[in-house]
């Protein structure tokens, strides 16, 4: 029989030096018990808290509960390359999602080649899957800019535009985005930049001349700020471009990660106030020095100050809808940035226990 490790035999006796209630027990009864304590508070950890406080752990989530809702844009799904538009909507409600924003484009389910009999089969699949459709937005500004130099490139964003707000009535959405006009946009060749007075000048126009049917159909024209077209470059200006048009259908679309890049979402919520209709979070990481599409992260893989972002929301009274906006599916098991996305929106909205 090999001799014990005095080492390990020293180890052995600490249990019974320590805790005299075990004095009564055979060596090895007690050896179980004493074990069987200490293996539980190894697996609790040093951190461990009692059940009924675990939700109030800030490693795990916001200690503060936020009624807000949970959304996530369309843009984050492989579609319609590897999934229909109704895989989409219903992998986003077993995630836990309480909406999804659509996208219009010129192809695809939600496009000029649809029209009311589609956009209304759209929304009634929606709502028999249970889950609301919290906004409409488009990546057509950018080819047809509302301030463009070019007239025709003008005119068709803003018969673009009357369209989406159409098919935002027929799907029965709120929510519209609107980029009202761009100085500059670097990912594309074929804009000439345009003078900022120029550029203030025709979105104003445009936006006017959308007002009418959008009042007319129920439907929020959301004015959003993104930095990278040289445009409504601080909250003030955006206040002054909402403002101007004295219309409760003239909001803002608040997107966290568009301003990031030298300035903070949480320092813009308390000027915009009640003028936020609808929300982007993207994450962002001010770590690198690529200024591309590709500094947004996924949510919590960035330089984001979260906490501070939802405690300027609810001060503000927002309680509308909080949409991931993402443009990278996931190459492989994309339904894994889905789910990482639901669960990181309840972790920010203090959702979890």
């Amino acid at each position: 029989m090999k001799t014990p490790d005095p080492r390990l035999q020293e180890l052995l006796e600490i249990p019974l030096k320590s805790n005299p209630s075990l004095a009564g027990l055979s060596r090895r009864r007690a050896f179980q018990q004493s074990f069987a304590v200490a293996g539980s508070a190894a697996l609790a950890g040093p951190f461990a808290r009692p059940a009924a406080a675990a939700s109030a752990d800030p490693r795990r989530s916001s200690v503060k509960r936020f009624e807000m809702k949970k959304s996530i844009n369309l843009w984050a799904f492989p579609y319609p390359d590897r999934m229909t538009l109704e895989e989409c909507l219903k992998l986003a409600k077993r995630a836990g999602f309480d909406g999804i924003e659509l996208n219009y484009d010129l192809d695809n389910d939600l496009s000029p080649k649809s029209g009311a009999k589609e956009f209304t089969a759209i929304r009634r699949m929606a709502e028999d899957i249970g889950i609301e459709i919290s906004g409409l937005c488009s990546f057509l500004f950018w080819p047809y800019p509302l301030s463009s130099n070019d007239p025709e490139k003008r005119a068709r964003g803003i018969e673009l535009a009357g369209k989406m707000a159409q098919a935002a009535h027929d799907l029965g959405v709120e929510n519209l985005l609107v980029v009202p006009g761009a100085v500059h946009i670097p990912w594309r060749t074929d804009h000439t930049p345009v003078p900022n007075d120029v550029c203030d000048q025709r979105a104003k126009e445009a936006v006017a001349k959308l007002l009418p049917q959008a009042a007319k159909l129920g439907v929020s024209l959301n004015i959003e700020n993104i930095f990278f077209n040289g445009y409504l470059m601080t909250p003030m200006e955006m206040n002054a471009f909402v403002d101007s048009f004295q219309s409760d259908r003239i909001r803002v679309h608040f997107d966290t990660g568009n301003i990031s890049m030298f300035q903070s979402p949480e320092h813009w919520i308390p000027i915009l106030g009640k003028r936020i209709q609808n929300i982007h979070f993207k994450e962002f990481t001010k770590k690198g020095t690529d200024y591309s599409l590709e500094t947004f992260r996924p949510l919590l893989d960035g330089t984001t100050d979260w906490p501070a972002v939802m405690e300027a929301l609810d001060k503000v009274g927002y309680r509308g809808y909080t949409t991931f906006e993402y443009f990278h599916p996931y190459l492989h098991y994309p339904e894994a940035l889905i789910y990482q996305t639901s669960d990181s929106l309840d972790r920010m909205l203090g959702k979890l226990g």
